[in-house]
């Protein structure tokens, strides 16, 4: 299951050390419905393997303001606390894995 990602639990996540996959969502976004699942998905497949997350962007600014987050789905990639790739827009599963695997 997804992690619940929060400006509380933010830094907490990134520091780790695993791969962090965050992805930046609201209740009210019609692709982010399409998104969800998936991400859902992945968080099983990777469980052990790399941290991932979802963070609703209406209760959530701070960590969307930090990292300029303007269209949602958005989908960031972090390797040791560092941003390193990011997909905006819904996107297939197999592009959100071999994104995750490049982490690995």
């Amino acid at each position: 299951m997804a992690l619940e990602i929060t400006d509380n639990n933010f830094k907490e996540i990134l520091a780790e050390g695993k791969p962090v996959v965050i992805d930046f969502w609201a209740p009210w976004c019609g692709p982010c419905k399409m998104v969800g699942p998936i991400i859902e998905e992945l968080a099983g497949e990777y469980e052990g393997k790399a941290l991932i997350g979802k963070c609703d962007v209406d209760e959530n600014g701070d960590v969307a303001a930090e990292y300029g987050i303007r269209n949602i789905p958005t989908v960031l990639f972090f390797k040791n606390g560092e941003l390193v790739d990011k997909q905006v827009g819904s996107a297939p599963k197999p592009t959100y894995a071999a994104k995750i695997e490049a982490l690995l």
